[in-house]
């Protein structure tokens, strides 16, 4: 029955190996549902969030992972919108429903661990119905929740084109007219992706309370708003890329043509280098003018355990060493150096995110506040592991049961 499902075509592993991979994962997402529901019915002070940190792990791996996830508004929106003007982004067609797959697990994942960091989801509902319009964080919950609809929906057809599925009619029909139409929710994702990944970024420069967040910008959006977005299409196909290597590793296959890695690695060089001087440009900014306005000068903003170290990462070894090496041809031709740069630019992205996060909230503020430190608790860790399990969950059974990769059959003979 295993074997009727699979692709046409192709070789899978055995189902009793298989079936034990899918019990680790099960495993590890019954202990993050564990965690999750202690900390429903005992509240948020088993976590490491107080007074100090009302954001923390949840929200740090929220941002990092809908960051990770940007390959699959970038990725649509560089297929279905701009391959007729530059034929060469026709070969990410080989990877687009990888892009999907991916971009779908980190958005539901985040919002189900979001579902722990409001502390009481059956009010959820009232950011929808009694939406505070004058915060950007209406913005941000309406936009992730309809590009999760929209993600569910370019899922849709990709699930149809499973082998006994197809073979109905109906059903084959009806996903072949949704592949027709899939530009145009492509298009939708691209807009809603774009406004809420910087509304994401424009709550932490907007706290004229948090001088290490804070930011001057262009209109009403602080100078982050365009950052988060410009750093989200700098490392959401490198991702992909990664998790499209990981597959090939564990089923030693070919899945895509290494021109598909090589011109990915060519767009992320080109975004990242743009971010990286942006960004350059914001930090002395802020540095040089914005704090001192506040009576502060840099080295304020950096004690250990949040250390210059934190910015030196950030900005050299995980963004400029990756862009050199994603700018140089002979370095791209390198599975080992392309793939590390793909690390390097990911890295950097979840550092930003975690700076602009917890490093923000432990900074003092007031002449009686302290350094403080957050240190997550296992009720944190587990529920964030279990979501990276979730995702896994869903590839797998994508990559063994649905066409994911439309080269894989020619790769492999």
């Amino acid at each position: 029955m295993d074997k009727a499902l699979i692709p046409e075509g192709v070789k899978r592993c055995p189902l009793p190996v298989f079936g034990l991979w899918m019990l680790v994962l099960f495993a590890v997402i019954a202990w993050g549902i564990y965690a999750g529901l202690t900390v429903l019915l005992k509240g948020l002070n088993v976590t490491g969030l107080n007074n100090y940190f009302g954001f923390g792990l949840y929200i740090c791996v929220d941002l990092g992972i809908i960051a990770l996830g940007a390959g699959a508004f970038f990725s649509g929106f560089l297929y279905y919108g701009l391959s007729r003007f530059f034929p060469q982004l026709k070969e990410l067609h080989k990877i687009i429903n990888l892009a999907v797959i991916v971009g779908f697990c980190c958005y539901t994942g985040a919002l189900l661990v979001l579902l722990l960091e409001i502390g009481q989801p059956l009010r959820g509902w009232f950011g929808y119905w009694h939406a505070n319009v004058h915060s950007m964080l209406t913005e941000v919950i309406f936009c992730i929740s309809c590009y999760a609809i929209v993600l569910v929906i370019e899922f849709v057809p990709i699930i149809l084109e499973n082998r006994k599925l197809d073979a109905i009619k109906p059903v084959h029909i009806f996903g072949h007219n949704l592949h027709e139409i899939m530009a145009i929710f492509a298009m939708t994702g691209t807009f809603l992706s774009f406004f809420h990944q910087g509304s994401l970024g424009g709550v932490p420069g907007v706290m004229f309370g948090r001088p290490f967040a804070y930011r001057e910008g262009f209109f009403v959006w602080p100078w982050t708003f365009f950052l988060f977005t410009l750093s989200a299409m700098a490392c959401g196909p490198a991702f992909t890329a990664i998790i499209c290597r990981i597959i090939e590793k564990v089923s030693r296959k070919q899945l895509v043509d290494r021109s598909v890695y090589e011109l990915i690695g060519k767009i992320e060089g080109g975004l990242l280098l743009t971010y990286l001087i942006l960004k350059g440009l914001d930090t002395l900014y802020w540095a040089l003018d914005t704090a001192p306005g506040f009576g502060l000068k840099l080295s304020d903003f950096y004690q250990e355990p949040y250390g210059m170290w934190l910015l030196v990462a950030e900005l050299g070894i995980c963004g400029v060493i990756p862009v050199i090496l994603l700018l140089t041809p002979q370095a791209r031709k390198s599975n080992g150096l392309l793939f590390l740069a793909f690390f390097l630019d990911c890295t950097g992205i979840v550092i930003n995110r975690f700076a602009m996060t917890v490093e923000a909230l432990a900074i003092p503020v007031m002449p009686f506040d302290h350094w403080a430190v957050y240190i997550p608790t296992v009720y944190e860790w587990a529920p964030c592991i279990a979501m990276l399990a979730y995702g896994a969950l869903i590839v797998s059974l994508s990559y063994r049961y649905l066409p994911v990769f439309p080269r894989e059959p020619e790769l492999n003979p």
